[in-house]
């Protein structure tokens, strides 16, 4: 997992293309991006989330923000957890 400007990008490898491919996690938002290598996958990861701020901006509306703080559930017994 890598992380920029507060948001976390997932990082798979597709054998069959040669590719490194990844999404911005944790938004309902699509953002993904690939790369050939461990250096082009973080360039197009933070210039992913850089592009995706910036149409945010020109829109004048809020980006998603990542899923942050704790859940709380109830376990099998019924309890708050």
């Amino acid at each position: 997992m890598m992380e920029y400007k507060g948001y976390a990008g997932s990082v798979h490898y597709n054998d069959e293309d040669g590719i490194l491919y990844g999404k911005v996690e944790y938004i309902r938002d699509l953002v993904s991006y690939e790369g050939q290598d461990a250096k082009s996958i973080r360039h197009a990861f933070e210039e992913a989330v850089d592009d995706y701020l910036d149409l945010h901006k020109k829109r004048e509306t809020e980006p998603e923000q990542p899923f942050k703080g704790s859940f709380r559930g109830i376990n099998r017994r019924g309890k708050e957890e």
